[in-house]
């Protein structure tokens, strides 16, 4: 509303001054409907003429009908009329019977719970994050506790159905209990089927649910008030926690959350008496909630797989390392969200971090070492490599020869007679020479070999081996009776006494 005086000051500029609506608007800093009011002039007050439909002579029976059946639909309304003689369309009709049906919000009851009772449970999206080259989608595992509204949030970087059993797990631990009946959800992770009433829940939800002595019941289908609680609390949960909180890893995330929850979220007024606080409500329930069995529920993941090349198996997009013995053998993996354990059998051979990074080769260094290990020895049972670990110099020699066009089969099948005769030092010493004199053959390897012998045997004398002497080996010795030895002994002395 404007005064008198402005609004005179108006009528002056617009009439007499011929001031346009937006300046004058500018200058007096108001709305330019503003304006058009105080000038009250035909030009902007035209009589509309409103064109006549064809619904009209059926209001009076529209708004009838509506009242008495509210929730009828258009598509029935419109057979009635066209009966009565109406000539329209249906979207026509469906305009007027949209601003002709009466709203009736559902009315609800609100719902009292007893202590320990029921907890809701829900998953809340939170957007995507970056780890290394991979994009994770973010989840919130919320469940609260219906008397205390006492909740407990986590993070994870899917909606699997083991993250959605940990989370339950990890909230009993936190309450040290857990309540009678879980609320939650048709999510697939807790419903297979559904048909009505009868219901087909997943079969290790009902493994969770007799481990704790709890019930899993789902809400109604498109029933979302009947779980209003963790609604409101997800809803808590992003406008009081999520709202600008910075953060570098998934672990920071949950610790910031479990901080929040027990200084913000729980010290906040109980909805069931504002003079006291959740933490308070929750004092008084938790004593009430089932005692915890004395194993925690094993929510781990576990995947038959096979390595059938390297000492690499895959999970979730990254490779994970094995003992080389363990390659092309049926493993078993399992998956928490912090390690991965390889088991051949119920034997554990591999055990890793787990990455939710991208690709990742996630290496074991004894893994690698036993297979360069396993590789050398394979290595050192062929010919090449028998000669190589003799003979380390061979390689250069053989890949010379090679380059001259030489047979590297030949030459090694050469130089292996040569190891053999001559022994490793020698044949070391004769390739390096070869080498030096760029005479890379085998026939050049023996030359010098045998030059270095003759050399040798001219300094010093040799002994010479005539076992294998075909003359030598025709020779009978007839072997003499040891006595004839005695004998000639005994004459030999006597010949001496006699001369004496």
């Amino acid at each position: 509303m404007i005064n008198a005086e402005t609004r005179a000051q108006i009528r002056q500029w617009f009439f007499a001054e011929h001031w346009k609506i937006g300046t004058i608007s500018q200058e007096l800093g108001v709305h330019p409907d503003t304006v058009r009011h105080a000038i009250e002039s035909d030009r902007f007050h035209r009589a509309q003429t409103l064109r006549p439909c064809l619904t009209d002579p059926y209001l009076p029976f529209l708004r009838q009908t509506l009242d008495q059946h509210p929730r009828l639909r258009a598509t029935r309304i419109y057979q009635m009329i066209r009966e009565r003689g109406y000539t329209g369309s249906v979207i026509q009709l469906r305009r007027v019977v949209a601003t002709l049906r009466p709203a009736r919000p559902e009315p609800f009851l609100r719902l009292h719970t007893f202590p320990a009772e029921q907890a809701q449970v829900d998953w809340a999206h939170f957007g995507e994050v970056a780890v290394g080259r991979a994009r994770r989608h973010l989840s919130g595992f919320v469940i609260t506790l219906s008397y205390s509204r006492a909740l407990y949030l986590e993070f994870f970087f899917d909606q699997t159905l083991e993250n959605f059993l940990r989370g339950h797990v990890h909230a009993f631990q936190a309450w040290s209990g857990q309540p009678r009946v879980i609320l939650h959800d048709n999510l697939r992770s807790a419903v297979l089927e559904r048909r009505g009433d009868q219901i087909h829940f997943h079969p290790r939800l009902m493994e969770l649910c007799a481990h704790y002595h709890l019930i899993a019941r789902p809400c109604q289908v498109r029933a979302g008030n009947q779980k209003g609680r963790v609604e409101r609390a997800i809803r808590y949960v992003r406008e009081s926690f999520w709202a600008g909180r910075p953060f570098t890893t998934l672990q920071e995330c949950n610790r910031q959350a479990l901080l929040w929850r027990d200084e913000v979220a729980h010290q906040r007024p109980w909805p069931g008496d504002d003079r006291r606080t959740v933490a308070e409500a929750f004092a008084e329930e938790q004593p009430r909630l089932l005692p915890l069995p004395a194993h925690p529920f094993n929510t781990d993941l576990i995947l038959p797989l096979r390595s059938h090349k390297t000492i690499y198996v895959r999970f979730d997009l990254n490779d994970y390392s094995i003992p080389p013995e363990a390659v092309g053998r049926p493993l078993t993996l399992v998956a928490s969200d912090t390690l991965i354990r390889i088991l051949d059998g119920t034997q554990e051979i591999a055990r890793h971090h787990r990455s939710y990074d991208r690709h990742k080769e996630v290496l074991d260094p004894p893994h690698q070492q036993a297979l360069l290990q396993l590789k050398r020895k394979a290595s050192h049972s062929t010919p090449t490599g028998r000669l190589a670990q003799a003979v380390p110099e061979s390689e250069t020699f053989l890949d010379a020869a090679f380059a001259r066009g030489e047979s590297a089969g030949r030459q090694t099948a050469q130089l292996l007679k040569l190891l053999d005769l001559y022994g490793a030092a020698a044949l070391r010493r004769a390739i390096r020479e070869a080498l030096e004199r760029d005479t890379p053959r085998a026939s050049s390897v023996a030359f010098l070999l045998r030059q270095r012998q003759q050399t040798a045997s001219s300094s010093a004398p040799v002994a010479v081996d005539l076992s294998r002497h075909p003359e030598v080996q025709s020779i009978d010795v007839q072997p003499h009776d040891l006595e004839t030895y005695d004998e000639l002994t005994h004459h030999d002395h006597g010949s001496d006494d006699s001369d004496k």
